[in-house]
């Protein structure tokens, strides 16, 4: 196509906002896994990373936090490649109807290489607003990602109304300051836990740790942890489900507390050092 000169809509995946691997970088160091930094970074250094915590406790954890890294994939006539899949040039070809992106495709290919009978290649006026169409296809895409997401957690949160009270066996998926989310085992059900309903500690999040710390104890919960949760509400129309959890936390070795304390200190030591420069 691009020896064809003919316009067309590529699918696009750009490297890691800096700030997320500057995050991810602090993340790793707790693990003692280094990460290159800027123009460094390749594909194959999250592969590596992936292969290195394979078969340990950690695997959870690590896979979550680079998949949360990543930027996300869209649709563009202007090509930077595909950073994920570590390809210069890519663009969706499957069946011609399934996703508008892909008859583009086809379509472009009808007219640059003279196929057809007329009228199946891609008219002058689209190819001017393929922009436009990119962008709309690219929000279609996460329209339908989201409807599809809503509908499994309803029919989910229907299956599950009658076991309000039972346990379950699930894993940490994610976590913000009001609480933690979890996926069951096996049905792939997600919920929410309240800070709250974690224990008589005053949980707090720590984005760098990825975990839900209790302030006194140091204990608490970190993301890709297994616990035991129980059912305590369902929403089944709003695919709402919420769980107490069962589960004692771990210890992370160190309270938020003295986090704090130690990240007063290097403040405090820092202006020392920038007053005897002054000085």
């Amino acid at each position: 196509m691009e020896k064809k000169k003919q316009a067309l809509v590529f699918r696009i995946h750009d490297a890691p906002a800096l700030a997320k691997q500057e995050a991810l970088r602090e993340f790793l160091k707790t693990l003692d896994i280094p990460l290159a930094r800027g123009a460094q970074l390749r594909p194959s250094a999250f592969n590596a990373i992936l292969s290195r915590v394979e078969d340990t406790d950690h695997s959870p954890l690590v896979h979550g936090v680079v998949l949360r890294s990543q930027s996300q994939a869209e649709y563009s006539p202007d090509n930077i490649g595909h950073f994920g899949l570590n390809l210069k040039r890519y663009a969706h070809f499957t069946s011609p109807i399934r996703r508008y992106a892909d008859l583009i495709v086809h379509r472009a290919l009808i007219g640059a290489l003279g196929l057809g009978d007329g009228g199946d290649e891609l008219p002058e006026m689209e190819i001017d607003r393929l922009r436009e169409i990119a962008g709309l296809i690219s929000s279609a895409e996460r329209r339908a990602v989201s409807a599809e997401r809503d509908t499994v957690d309803r029919l989910i949160a229907e299956h599950l109304a009658d076991r309000v009270g039972d346990t379950f066996d699930a894993r940490v998926s994610g976590m913000a300051g009001a609480g933690l989310f979890v996926t069951l085992d096996g049905l792939g059900a997600d919920g929410f836990i309240p800070a709250s309903k974690l224990g008589e500690d005053y949980y707090r999040h720590d984005e760098a740790l990825h975990a839900m710390v209790g302030e006194r104890s140091g204990a608490g919960y970190r993301l890709g942890d297994r616990v035991e949760v129980r059912l305590a509400e369902v929403q089944a129309m709003a695919g709402a489900i919420r769980f107490d959890m069962e589960s004692e936390p771990r210890d992370l070795g160190m309270s938020m507390t003295s986090r704090h304390k130690g990240r007063g200190k290097q403040m405090a030591r820092k202006a020392g050092n920038r007053g005897r420069r002054r000085r």
